[in-house]
Parts: C-alpha cells; sequence; structure tokens
C-alpha cells in the first residue's frame, strides 16, 4: 500500500472526530450505560454528526462510520460481561478496532474530504493531529491507567483532594506530550524527579501507597509519551510525503 497526502488526510480527520467523541463528547454516565440502546445510538450519532463536520459535510461516508462504531461498541456492550468489557484490554482491543477500522475508510475512500476542506489540508492535518494525539494523551490516558491501576485502588488509604489525582495526571501527561512535540524528552526526567519529591513522605509512610504511585506513575508517563511519539512520526511522515 502507498500512502498519499490525501489519505492521510481523511484517516487525521476521522482519527480527530473519533477522539472529540469517544473522550470529549461521552460523558462518563455515557460511557457506563451503553448497554442501554438509546444511549448506544445517542453516542453513534454524536460520532456520526462530528465525522461529517470534520470531513466538510460528507455525510455518505459519516454513515459508514456510524456503521462500523455501532457494531464495534455493540460486540463490546453485549458480547463481553461487567468485568471483562470495563478492563483495559477491552479498552486497547475496542480502540484499536475503531482506529483500524478509520485508516481501511481512509485508504479506501481517499477523496472524501470537501473541496474546501482539502484545500486547507496543509495546515488543517497537522493541527488535527496535534488535537488528537492530546486527547489520546491526555484524557484517553486517564480511562487506561484507571483501568490499570483500579485493581489496587480498595487497598488504599482515603483522603486527599476529589479529583485531584486525575488532574494531576492530566497535567503531566499533557506537559509530558508537549515535551516530546519540541523535542525536549529529557526534561522528562526532571519531571519524574519532581514529583518523587513531592510524594516522598506519602510513599515512604504506607508500602501500598509507595507501589500504587509507582505503577501510576510510569503508566501514565510510558502512555503520553506514546501518544507524543506517535504524533510525532505521523507528523514527520505528512511533511515528507508529496
Amino acid at each position: 500500500m502507498i500512502l498519499t497526502q490525501p489519505m492521510l488526510n481523511v484517516f487525521a480527520a476521522l482519527l480527530l472526530a473519533h477522539m472529540l467523541g469517544d473522550f470529549l463528547f461521552q460523558p462518563a454516565w455515557m460511557a457506563a450505560r451503553k448497554r442501554n440502546v438509546f444511549i448506544l445510538l445517542l453516542h453513534v450519532a454524536i460520532h456520526g454528526v462530528l465525522t461529517t463536520l470534520v470531513l466538510g459535510g460528507t455525510w455518505q461516508l459519516a454513515l459508514l462510520v456510524m456503521l462500523a462504531h455501532l457494531v464495534i461498541d455493540a460486540a463490546k456492550s453485549y458480547a463481553l460481561p461487567a468485568p471483562a468489557r470495563n478492563g483495559f484490554q477491552a479498552f486497547l482491543v475496542d480502540q484499536a478496532l475503531h482506529i483500524g477500522t478509520l485508516g481501511w475508510i481512509a485508504f479506501r475512500y481517499p477523496g472524501a474530504l470537501n473541496d474546501a476542506v482539502a484545500a486547507q489540508a496543509i495546515w488543517l492535518l497537522p493541527v488535527a493531529l496535534i488535537l488528537s494525539g492530546a486527547i489520546a494523551a491526555v484524557l484517553a490516558g486517564g480511562y487506561a491507567v484507571g483501568m490499570l491501576t483500579s485493581r489496587f485502588s480498595e487497598h488504599l488509604p482515603r483522603g486527599g483532594l476529589p479529583e485531584a489525582g486525575r488532574l494531576i495526571g492530566q497535567l503531566e501527561r499533557a506537559l509530558i506530550f508537549l515535551l516530546i512535540l519540541v523535542d525536549q524528552p529529557a526534561a522528562i526526567g526532571f519531571l519524574i524527579t519532581a514529583k518523587s519529591i513531592l510524594r516522598f513522605k506519602e510513599a515512604t509512610d504506607d508500602q501500598k501507597t509507595a507501589e500504587y504511585v509507582i505503577v501510576g506513575t510510569l503508566a501514565s508517563f510510558l502512555w503520553a509519551m506514546g501518544c507524543g511519539y506517535t504524533t510525532s512520526a505521523l507528523l514527520e511522515i505528512s511533511a515528507g510525503i508529496p
């Protein structure tokens, strides 16, 4: 397969719509109740609207995206038992299927962008890739790290500010993503050092808390770095395609 600029343009647009629909415009109550057919259809409809917008009005392709999204989400919601469908592995498989489907659609329909949108692709493409990467790092990363560490959280002492841990994770992943994009990955080491110092007393007082912090921090950092380097690679590829 030869990757062309129109293919990448369509993929970037579809990816942005997916990230917005799955992580920015899907509140927790919607994600938790998708076994309700009306909520599932509402979620799919949101994806359809967003896809139509980013493609510049190509609603026919948005219908294909909606159908694929409905099949994948319905399979996850109805075929898997509750513990499995809410787990980290199911999350990864779900997102891989969605993104893989978007890649196939971009390959099959490279001319899907509206002419007016395609004419501005030279600057819209990097914007779409950076926004998608940021959402994946900050918001999707929160879901991923939370699922990965959920089995340990019940053993921790209660305390701290409500929602503070989630906000700290979002900020650190956003900072790591930014550092990679500006080609300053060495600064991530300073971020790890600073967090270690700030959490030193809490960690040394309780071994369970220490291990939880280490697992959560490493998972959060690795996720953000993966999103950062993937986005950087896509930007380099897009710049090298004539």
